[in-house]
Parts: structure tokens; sequence; C-alpha cells
């Protein structure tokens, strides 16, 4: 079992009778029904034990908050929710929970798009200056040819602006994010590779919005959450009240599994931004089974339409014994199990963490959502795709355990090699004041250094959500350390100029950490960003 603290080590024990009271009360009569009503002679439509097989989950991994629903033959026969919303308050979560499903709104993204695809507005193979003229790419060629299949299938070549802990330019609108796009270099040549890329979803949804005259966030709540019933859904945290029933984000920081404050995604929102429940997404994944684009007998969008979405276009490498091949759709990821094909995506943002899988010749969908970082997720996932595909049993959950505290103990190994290695007794070259100023970079915009009350600051983007304490590490190096704790921390440094004052500040900025709950470093996936002073232009 892992050796993790929650904020009240004993609280979620303390309290499991009455959650699991609170809960029974809120899971749907119908979905218990269909649980309980089944012909003893059929094949169980759930696996033996799976509420107990959840929690001891929860338990072993330390998560406040989870929520599953599984849909078979077009009804929704399980859907709950399991702990508690924060930690250190009584508000157990429910199927009715909104939680932040990240990538999973890829999903949305390419439906969007395929609606108006049938309604002739547009076609997967259009170029995306058709409809954004001012769009513009670091290469003149790429801008000319890439098409919206491209965006929205990863070969565009183009990486991530930065990780999940900081989102690039939180505050900023759309228009000016599309706009910067033309200074980012690319990771890969166009069409070579699959390159995730969060900032070409938020290009298709700036086509949804040009061609439907609804902004992105309008056309999925219209054309989307409402025929599908999902009422409370939504794309920005924005619109949460103090009564909304959702699920508060967690990481685990330093051994202990703490809340997190929520961070706002706006400006990617048709990459990542829809907040939504466990019910409500059995009623997407009902839309995407059987008579696929159909829900309730009423088509939704064009059945052969909405499958070219599902088809493979881009190669993922590095796969593995259970998923040989996968290849990436639109807003889908592509593989297999036991013979038979699976569609999926996972999300990923600060404190939530959810899986959802579609196995379209059972019938069958999955959704697993939780408010924090694990990996339990994904072997509950693999739990029920075993089951639901006859699968002999595995202990996943067990496997999945046992390589994380292998890869955590492997990852801090790593950090304190990085520890080890800083230079202690070192001063910067300058007195600190000297460091202040504004540096700028064309697609990073501007990051100003100011002295504080207990030493250097980096502010970005005049953005008050996005400061950083400067700890100085060694030489002219120093160690960014954000205020908002799920930010973590990053490494930065100055270069002198032929004056000897600053010149560039380096920033390093995590794109991916190795292990999440290690921190933000080591990395093997990074940026460094080189900001120049703006001081000689004074």
């Amino acid at each position: 079992m892992l050796n993790r603290t929650l904020t009240a080590p004993s609280f979620r024990k303390q309290l499991s009778r009455l959650a699991l009271f609170l809960l029974a009360l809120a899971v749907p009569f119908s979905v218990q029904a269909q649980s309980s009503n089944q012909d003893s002679e059929t094949r169980p439509l759930l696996p033996p034990d799976l509420d107990a097989y959840i929690e001891n989950g929860m338990d072993d991994w330390g998560i406040p908050g989870m929520a599953v629903s599984i849909v078979k033959d077009d009804s929704v026969i399980y859907s709950r929710g399991f702990g508690f919303k924060k930690l250190g308050e009584i508000q157990p979560v429910d199927d009715r929970t909104l939680f932040g499903v990240a990538s999973t709104t890829k999903a949305f993204t390419a439906t969007a798009m395929a609606m108006l695809v049938e309604e002739g507005a547009l076609d997967w193979d259009d170029p995306i200056t058709k409809y954004l003229p001012d769009f513009k790419l670091y290469n003149p060629f790429v801008t000319e040819t890439i098409t919206i299949r491209d965006a929205l299938s990863h070969r565009s070549g183009l990486g991530r602006m930065t990780g999940n802990r900081i989102q690039y330019m939180p505050f900023r609108d759309r228009e000016e994010l599309l706009y910067r796009m033309r200074y980012m270099e690319p990771e890969a040549p166009f069409r070579e590779r699959y390159v995730y890329s969060n900032m070409m979803y938020m290009v298709a949804g700036e086509v949804i919005r040009a061609v439907s005259g609804m902004s992105w966030d309008e056309f999925i709540a219209d054309r989307i959450f409402g025929p599908l019933g999902m009422e409370t859904s939504n794309t920005s945290i924005t619109q949460f009240t103090d009564g909304s029933n959702a699920a508060w984000p967690h990481q685990e920081i330093e051994g202990e599994i703490v809340p997190i404050p929520r961070r706002n995604f706006d400006n990617v929102g048709a990459s990542a931004s829809i907040n939504t429940n466990a019910y409500e997404m059995a009623q997407w994944m009902r839309m995407h089974l059987g008579q696929a684009g159909t829900y309730d007998g009423e088509q939704i969008v064009s059945s052969r339409i909405l499958a070219e979405t599902y088809r493979p276009v881009t190669a993922i490498p590095g796969g593995n014994r259970e998923n040989p091949i996968s290849s990436y759709a639109m807003g889908w990821t592509v593989s297999s199990w036991a013979g038979r094909t699976i569609y999926r995506h996972g999300g990923a943002t600060d404190g939530m963490n959810t899986n959802l899988i579609l196995i379209p010749e059972e019938n069958v969908g999955i959704f697993i959502t939780t408010n924090t970082f694990n990996n339990f997720m994904t072997a509950l996932g693999r739990h029920l795709k075993d089951f639901y595909t006859d699968t002999p049993e595995r202990d996943w959950h067990e496997a999945f355990l046992t390589s994380f505290e292998n890869r955590l103990a492997s990852v801090l190994a790593l950090r304190e090699e990085i520890h080890a290695a800083r230079v202690t007794d070192t001063s910067p070259s300058h007195s600190l004041s000297v460091y202040t100023g504004e540096y700028h970079d064309p697609l990073y915009d501007n990051v100003e250094v100011k002295q504080g009350e207990n030493g250097l600051e980096l502010h970005f983007w005049d953005d008050e959500t996005q400061i950083a304490d400067l700890e100085h590490w060694h030489y002219d190096t120093f160690r960014a350390v954000w205020r908002n704790p799920a930010q973590r921390e990053k490494f930065v440094w100055f270069q002198m100029g032929e004056d000897g004052q600053p010149e560039i500040l380096n920033v390093r900025f995590t794109l991916r950490p190795m292990l999440l709950q290690a921190g933000i470093y080591p990395t093997n996936y990074y940026r460094v960003v080189e900001y120049r002073s703006l001081r000689s232009e004074l």
C-alpha cells in the first residue's frame, strides 16, 4: 500500500459509513434496479464486488473522490460516486458531481466539427486558413496546407506551449493565443509523426466560431449538451457557483494529498475545459455506441460522418503487450483489447484525472473520473475491459500499484541527484536589483522580474495568479517556486551580455514531468525559453 498522507489522515475511514449511506441514496433507483433484477442465468452486467474493488483502490491510492458510470446496450447499468468532493469537508461525491474531464473534451470538439461537416459548412480536409485567414504558423507552406484533420489528429508537428501545471497565458483571449502560434517552433516536421497538441484543438474551436457564428462554448452547449440532456455540464469553472455540486481538485505534494486551487482553462477551451459528471457522460457514451450519432431515437449527427472521427490517422509509438498498436483518430485514441477495437481518451489537468473507454463491439462504454492524479483509474479501466471482453481476470490494481511505487522511488532518486549537483556556497554575480526588469519572448510574451520583500519575484503576463518567488540555487540560477502550490517549481537562470549585465532570462517550462507525484522535475520533456532583456530598448 502506498505510504500517503491526506490532510486529515483518518478522515475518509472515520466517515466511511456516513458516506456509504449518503452515496447509496444518491444512486439513481433505475441503475440499482438494472443491476439487481437481471436474469441469474445470463452473464452478469457488472463484475462481482465492483464497489469494493473501487473503494479498496481509492484507499490504496489515496483518492479523495471518484465517480464511475458504465453503459451497456444503450442502458446506464452503473452510475455512482465515491468518497468526497474535498478533503476536510463532509460532502460526498455522487453521480451528478461535476469533475473537470480535461482532454476528453477533444472528442466533443471533433463531434462538433462532424456536425458542421454534415451541414456542408466545412470539410475535414479544408485548410484552416479558409476559415481563419489571419492564421499563421512557423512555415508558410504549413500555414497554407494544414487542414482541420491535421489539427484534430496531432500531426501538425506542434507540441505543448507549457505543461498542465501552468496554463499558457490563462487570462489572455483565444485570438491572442492564435496570433502567437506563428512564433512556435515545431517538435517534428509537418505530418511526419504524432505530437500531442492542445493548441491545435484551441485552433479548431476558433474554426467552429468562424463557421457557426457561435463561440465554441455556445456551440457545445446548444448542439451537444442540450440534445443529450447534459443539463449541468459546462465549459468553464466560471459557471460554478457556491452551491454547485462540483469536486475540488487535489494533488500529492511532498507525499501529502491536499486540495489545490481551481484554475481556468477557458482560453484553450476546445482542448480541455469541459466539466461534467458520471451520469451525463453516460449519455454522451450512449450517443457514440450502437447506432453512433443517435440518442433516444433522435439523430444528433450522421453516423457516417461521425465514424470519420474514429478512423485512425496518426500512429502513436510505444505500444505494449496489451495494446501493441494504437493510433490517434480525431478526438479519440484507437487501439485494441482482446481482439476488440477500443476508442478511448484520457484527461489530466491540475488535480483531475479521467479515463473514458468505448468498446463498440460489446456496446459498452466506461467513464472513470477522480479528483487527484493517479494510475488506479487506468487499472480500473483495464479490469472492466477484461470483464466486458470475457478475458481472464488479472490483478491490474496490484500491478499498477507496484509499478508506481517502483517508479516513484526511481524518479525521487533522480530528483535527489539534481539536488546533490547543486553547488553550495555560491552567490549571484550581481546584487539582486540588477536582475530586475522586463524580459521578452515573441511566443511567451513578457515576464517581469521584481524585487519583493523576501527576494526576487517572477511575474508572468501581468497576471496575479502567475507569480513565482525566486530562491537562489547556485551562481546565476534560481529555483522559481510558484505561489500556487499545484504549479510546483521550475529552474530559471540569467545570462550576462557583453556589458556584464543580465541579457537573457532562461525559463525551463516542464511540458511533462517524469512523475508528477515526485514533482515537476526531473523531466525529459521540456522547453527552455530565452526571454531577452528589454533594458537596452529603454
